[in-house]
């Protein structure tokens, strides 16, 4: 990553499920729930900064379980934030991933990360997203 760019550094919250239930199922093959849920100190950190290239690493415990391509909610995240914005130029980033949350156990790790990497990208890319 180049030096001397707007970087951000974010946290991505855990979330643990206090209660969930099953209310029912929606015609699309989805389950309406009703959920309880809180977010924790812990998690994952997400960096992003101006670069040369688009760019996405993964460190952390958790890191080898982590895709890094396409089908990543970070990657997927980012390209669709930029295909929302239109015409406008987005520079490119490098997002470094931190995985200190194990993939599929449902804490909400990976949709906390895309959430993050949004938030991140928005200041970034100083968007106006009203």
């Amino acid at each position: 990553m180049a030096s001397g760019n707007r970087v951000r550094a974010l946290h991505a919250h855990a979330k643990l499920n206090l209660a969930l239930h099953v209310t029912g199922r929606r015609a699309d093959g989805y389950h309406t729930i009703e959920s309880l849920a809180v977010f924790t100190r812990f998690g994952d950190r997400v960096d992003i900064e101006l670069a040369d290239s688009d760019g996405f690493f993964v460190s952390g415990r958790y890191a080898s379980a982590v895709p890094l391509d396409d089908s990543n909610l970070v990657v997927k995240a980012r390209d669709a934030l930029r295909k929302q914005a239109g015409a406008r130029y987005m520079p490119p980033v490098a997002i470094r991933l931190e995985k200190n949350l194990p993939v599929a156990s449902g804490v909400g790790g990976g949709s906390s990360d895309a959430a993050t990497a949004l938030r991140g990208l928005v200041e970034i890319w100083r968007l106006d997203l009203d």
